[in-house]
């Protein structure tokens, strides 16, 4: 068998088991309810826009103090 025939099947082998080994593990995770995966979701909507209040609310404030204090506006 010439060299690259003998790589070709090789190649093909060796990728036909790494995904079955893909599937093998995928089939060992515990996946999250639906319920979890909503609760979770909007757990870290919720966080995400708490966040964004403070953080804008931050720089809002740090603008103003800036704009007011150092430039004399």
């Amino acid at each position: 068998m010439p060299a690259t025939a003998h790589h070709s099947a090789t190649t093909k082998r060796s990728r036909l088991r790494f995904i079955g080994e893909i599937i093998t593990e995928l089939k060992k995770v515990v996946w999250l309810s639906r319920r979890e995966v909503l609760y979770l979701s909007t757990l870290v909507l919720i966080i995400s826009v708490a966040a964004g209040l403070v953080l804008g609310a931050i720089d809002f404030g740090f603008s103003a103090l800036v704009e007011n204090v150092l430039v004399g506006r």
